[in-house]
């Protein structure tokens, strides 16, 4: 018989060898039965069982509160008469203990186990996993998923919205949400408290935010993972540092904050950290810094007359900045346009450079793909746009019109063909544009109430989602949906690129449409005027005609008087 396969491995790299040898039984206990209980029949009652019928249901119980306690260790375990900062004394105890024939014994009783256990170890790998890169390779070419890992609730009493969401920049082990009431006029109902939740314990907040009034937007410092700067609801803006508590290190004065709830802050890439700036529907956008955080250290109004004139400002709903693109930024307003702005332009007018006509409602999210920035997110109403800078007008792509409101999206901080978006039937829609433009890669009824906010950790595999019923679910996406595919940026950049030169000439063909149109009616609107100029009234029309009726006769007397004198000569 031809051998095919030859399998190899070291004898080393086996188990442990088990040992068995053959042997004589031995008996250890011989157990005879008891005559005596023989004798004591147990009588049972044979009756036929006519008992209600009972469904059988499933039900979430309410999962058990923990709560985790500090402590700072000392040094311990010493007898009242050592102290234990004397050196000498601590010494002369450990001489002195270890001639005790008790301290040997244990020493030598405990060694043994220590010896099996180790050698346990060496001989067997209990965490070692096998065929995990076929199991990877498997997973990627299955559908894709996303299975709830968690639901944070809000441990308040009276429900409130999750406006907001943000992942701590320390592997994502923690979450911040803002609540507060998005309806006009509860919020003086409601509690103001906000929560930072540790994702491994969620049955209670790790830790209780006090704002001075509801939080609507709450944002992590990417540098620093302790602290975090939110917008209240008064249009105040707060800042917290995690070690000392849970009340504001500093809070901005009302004369000098917005006038309407601060709807986002972002922070700033800077040199200290502590820089931030935050967008209102009062039409401001104002520059922070967290440590005099008593008036702004800049101002913007969103006028686009650009006189400055509050009145006439646009509402801020939404804020972009990308730290690639220091000195831009964009806002998203209440009228449905997307403002880009230049910070470092020498005045505030030129500080607005251009507008996009994006939604017909509120733009709820801007976001620059933070693969190919040049290119950009916006969602409003019943879809969502994806924008080239180029291209102001029109957006590049954009999805099918929608039965539920869009309330927010963002992109994949690890594949650039990737976003999420969410609605307000409570439904969340995976789009990846490589594989499909027209509809949803994959789409999950999270929960029965609306979402309002969504947020993706940095490594793209866990996704939380806020609702207005003050549950933040936490979702695991498939490995399909948050891997990096070969040569996947090259290929989103060739189709952004081509759907630019797309847009650019469908623009060109209809501004030369309107042209044409233009021109066809100033020249049908000259043949008017030129008609209306050349008109006469009825007693000219009469005046003339009879003008030309007398000097026909004349002509025609004049020739007959030519012809009688011919006729006489």
């Amino acid at each position: 018989m031809e051998i095919v396969n030859v399998l190899m491995k070291r004898r080393s790299e086996f188990n442990r060898l088990r040992g068995f040898v053959d042997s004589d039984f031995k008996k250890l206990v011989d157990m005879s039965p008891d005559q005596s209980t023989s004798e004591q029949p147990i009588h049972k009652d044979q009756s036929v069982q006519a008992g209600q019928e009972i469904s059988e249901h499933e039900t979430n119980t309410v999962g058990l509160e923990f709560i985790s306690h500090g402590m700072n260790h000392v040094e311990g375990g010493w007898p009242k008469d050592i102290d234990h900062e004397n050196m000498e004394q601590t010494i002369r105890f450990r001489k002195k203990a270890g001639k005790n024939e008790a301290y040997i014994s244990s020493i030598l009783q405990l060694g043994s186990v220590m010896e099996l256990c180790i050698r346990q170890n060496n001989a067997i790998d209990k965490y070692e996993q096998y065929f995990e890169d076929e199991e990877e390779e498997e997973e990627n070419h299955n559908a894709p998923y996303a299975k709830t890992m968690n639901v944070l609730r809000d441990p308040h009493q009276v429900k409130r919205t999750v406006t907001s969401l943000s992942w701590s920049p320390d592997r994502g082990r923690k979450l911040a949400a803002a609540y507060s009431s998005v309806v006009f006029q509860q919020t003086s109902q409601l509690s103001t408290d906000s929560y930072i939740w540790d994702i491994e314990k969620p049955s209670i907040p790790e830790m209780v935010l006090k704002p001075p009034s509801p939080l609507v937007c709450l944002e992590y410092n990417p540098r620093v993972s302790y602290t975090l700067m939110g917008g209240c609801y008064n249009g105040q803006v707060a800042y917290w540092d995690t070690r000392r508590g849970c009340q504001t290190v500093a809070y901005s004065s009302v004369e000098h904050s917005h006038k309407d709830p601060v709807y986002k802050v972002i922070w700033l890439q800077s040199k200290t950290g502590t820089d931030a700036f935050s967008a209102s529907t009062d039409g401001q956008v104002l520059w922070w810094d967290v440590r005099k955080l008593s008036e702004p250290t800049e101002r913007l109004i969103l006028d686009l007359s650009k006189e400055g004139n509050l009145g006439g400002a646009l509402g801020g709903i939404s804020l972009e900045f990308e730290i690639t693109m220091p000195t831009k930024f964009m806002v998203g307003t209440e009228e449905g346009l997307i403002i880009s702005c230049n910070r470092k332009a020498k005045t505030p007018a030129e500080k607005i450079v251009c507008t996009y006509d994006g939604h017909r409602g509120s733009v709820y999210a801007v976001q620059r793909n933070p693969f190919l920035p040049k290119n950009f997110l916006t969602v409003g109403d019943w879809c969502a746009r994806i924008w080239s800078e180029d291209i102001k007008e029109s957006s590049i792509i954009n999805t099918k019109n929608g039965v539920s409101e869009l309330m927010d999206a963002c992109w994949s901080p690890v594949r650039p063909s990737v976003f999420f978006t969410v609605k307000m039937n409570g439904v969340l829609d995976i789009w990846d544009i490589l594989f499909n433009q027209s509809d949803p890669t994959l789409s999950v009824k999270v929960c029965d109430g609306g979402l309002y906010s969504i947020r993706v950790e940095e490594n793209g595999r866990l996704v939380a989602c806020g609702s207005e019923k003050g549950e933040a679910t936490l979702l695991e996406i498939s490995s399909g949906l948050s891997v990096p595919q070969k040569n996947e940026k090259s290929l989103v950049a060739a189709m952004f690129e081509r759907e630019t030169k797309r847009e650019k000439i469908l623009m060109g063909r209809q501004r030369e449409i309107r042209l044409k149109e233009r021109c066809r009616s100033e020249q049908s609107r000259e043949e008017e005027v030129v008609r209306e100029d050349g008109e006469e009234s009825p007693q000219e029309l009469l005046a003339r005609a009879e003008k030309d009726f007398y000097s026909m006769v004349e002509v025609e007397l004049k020739r007959r008087r030519k012809g009688k004198d011919l006729i006489e000569v």
